[in-house]
Formats: structure tokens, sequence, C-alpha cells
């Protein structure tokens, strides 16, 4: 058997996302499975080394991570430097995240890193303009896309289970903790602008890359943005206030016809199946994704709605939607797309997923934002 060993520097990855999707769930269950299996002689083993700014934090999540010492460093230059690492990830902060990316570059290391790819999509399409040029293998995080609720989903619109799709309809979002009485579910960073925070640069771009894979170009959009709870509390129990927006309702007409509209709030409890579902309404059926599951109602068992708000509803409504079924089993989606740019950089396997994509994200969260703020409909050109 020949393994590839790959040398990862994973920047950043003592956050929440960072350490759980990344290194936990990701880069450890691909060695627990023992690598990535090419053939019955060939695999690919990742050899991740943590780098960051806390020795004592790196340290413990090695430990976690079951990674021997010498794989932790505080030292980001002298770990570059070593050819032995091949692939550089970051998921630090969003502002940071050029100045890590481009000494990679310069040290001729592969990239992949979570998006926002970078604050502006001036400096994300040039970050993907410099690393083509020099010739590197690059990537962003574009998880979604492996959920199992929109792998079912993209199966029914392969299929032609729609027929025509007329409209997709988003709700993702849930109550976050103002800090006031009970622990964080997010850092408090996210709720403010200055440090680079708020729901549209950190949801938006998730929704370019789920509609254009899924459903089709953005033509134009329209974004209202709000913060609807002005002041919250910090990790050190401290008073704040909000500058960056905690929910954010959009609208996308795209270029084949097909409205998208997606509500993402923070500030909202659920009462629905999921955390995010997408509804999707076509001439021959409709469905319904959520994160790990998805139902369906075709033409044939769609109901005659009558409205008559004086009586009950004689029809359960939900009682008409069929589960559809699993096609497999589904792995975690941030190790799938890792298990992909790994093959991708050692054996050239495509991977359409570059920083080019990064920078479209960053793009449409940036008209969403000039939207909300001018209040009018944006045009979406091409990147």
């Amino acid at each position: 058997m020949h393994t590839h060993k790959v040398g990862i520097i994973m920047n950043g990855v003592t956050g929440r996302m960072g350490t759980n999707q990344h290194l936990l769930r990701s880069i450890k269950a691909i060695i627990d499975q023992g690598g990535i299996k090419l053939s019955d002689s060939e695999s690919i083993m990742p050899d991740p080394i943590l780098v960051g700014r806390s020795a004592p934090k790196l340290a413990e999540l090695a430990r976690r991570a079951g990674l021997p010492e010498s794989r932790v460093s505080t030292d980001l230059d002298a770990v570059l430097a070593d050819k032995y690492n091949q692939i550089y990830f970051d998921s630090t902060l969003t502002g940071q995240r050029p100045n890590g990316v481009r000494k990679a570059i310069a040290a001729g290391k592969h990239i992949y890193c979570e998006k926002p790819t970078a604050t502006t999509s001036k400096e994300a399409l040039a970050l993907f303009k410099e690393v083509s040029s020099a010739g590197l293998k690059n990537g962003v995080v574009q998880d979604k896309l492996w959920l199992p609720g929109l792998v079912k989903l993209k199966y029914l619109i392969d299929t032609g289970f729609f027929g025509k799709i007329l409209s997709v309809r988003g709700e993702f979002g849930y109550w976050v903790f103002t800090g006031e009485y009970e622990k964080l579910q997010r850092p408090s960073w996210n709720y403010r602008k200055q440090d680079d925070g708020g729901i549209i640069v950190d949801m938006v771009c998730h929704w370019q890359y789920v509609i254009q894979n899924l459903f089709g170009d953005i033509k134009s959009l329209s974004c209202l943005g709000a913060t609807h709870v002005p002041a919250r509390w910090d990790e050190a129990g401290k008073k704040y206030e909000c500058t960056a927006d905690d929910s954010a309702y959009a609208t996308f007409e795209l270029t084949n016809g097909v409205i998208c509209h997606f509500n993402s709030s923070w500030t909202v409890r659920v009462d629905r199946d999921d955390l995010l579902t997408l509804q999707v309404d076509g001439t021959h059926g409709s469905a319904v994704a959520g994160l790990r599951d998805c139902k369906a109602q075709a033409l044939a068992a769609t109901p005659r709605c009558v409205w008559n708000p004086d009586i009950d509803s004689p029809i359960k409504y939900k009682d008409g939607w069929v589960r559809v079924p699993d096609q497999g089993v589904y792995d975690n989606a941030f190790k799938v797309q890792w298990e992909l740019f790994l093959r991708h950089v050692v054996k050239g396997d495509a991977f359409p997923w570059t920083l080019q994509e990064g920078a479209k994200g960053v793009q449409l969260a940036e008209l969403a934002l000039q939207s909300s703020a001018e209040r009018r409909w944006v045009d979406v050109p091409a990147l």
C-alpha cells in the first residue's frame, strides 16, 4: 500500500467551527478511518499541524485530536517554511485571512480556506488571481452542498421531479441568547460591524453557492438588513452595542426566471422542521429540505385547497408529503469536501469550488449590504 502523507497547516482551528467541523469531524475522522482509500494499493493520509497564538489552547486541542506535540506551533512562518507541509488551511477571522493566505502563496502552499475569503470582493478576487498565477491548487469551504437534505433536493432536481422550478423559499436561523442571563451560542464579534460581524456577511455567501449550484445564476437582488436586538453582553459579561445586522430579508432573481427568497435571522424562534429549510415549488411538484432530511409532494398528490377561514381546515396538509428516501450513507459535509480537496491536491481530481467561487460569495454579500443601505434592487455583474 502506497500512502500519500499530506502535511496540512491548520491556522485558526481553536475556534468553534475550526475545532468541531474541520479538525475533529473532518481531518481526525479521515485519520481514524485509515485515510482516503484511492485503490487497493493507494491512499491519502492527512497529517495536520495546528497553528495559532495560544500554545496552551493548541496543546489541549492536539490532545483531543490525538496529535503529537510536534504537530503544534505558534510560529506560522516556520511552519510555512517546512516543505513537508503542502496545504495551508485558514479559519482565522475574516479580516486576518488574506495575510495568512498570501504568506502561504509565497511559500508555495496549496490553499483551502473558510468563507468569507476576504472582507471585500476586490481582495477576494485578487487572492484567487494570485494563487492561480502561482500555479497552486485552491478551494473554499462550501459545506452546505453536501448536507444530506440538500443532496436529496439535488437528486430531485436532477431527475426532473419539479418540472419547471418556479420559486425557492429559504428560512434560516434561531434565537441567539443575548448573554445577559444565558450562555452565548455565538461569539460576540458576530454582532459588531467593526469586527466584520453581521448575518449578511456571514450567510449571504452561503446562499450564493447554494443558489448557484442548485437553482441557477443570480441576476439581481434586494436585501433588507436589520439589527433587531440593539445590545448584547460579551464573553466577559460586559454589555455592548450591536452595530451589525442580526437579521436579513433577501430576494434573489435568477437569470432563468426563478425567484429565491431567504430569511436569515439570529433573533427568531424555531417552529419548523430544522434550523434551515428550503421549500422548492415547481409545476410538477414541491419539496422541503432541511439539513438532513427532505420531503416532497407531487402534482398528483397535491390537495385542492379552498380558502375558508370560518371553519377548521378539513385537509391535514402535512399528511400529503412523502419523505425522500436515503440514497446511501451521508458523511459529514465538511469531511466530504475535505476528501475531495485532498484528492484534488494529490491526484488532480476536479475541484470547481475555487477561491473564485469564494469571491462570488463575498461579492453577493457586498451587494446585499449595498441594497440594504440604499433600499433598492441591485444587479449582480459577472465576476
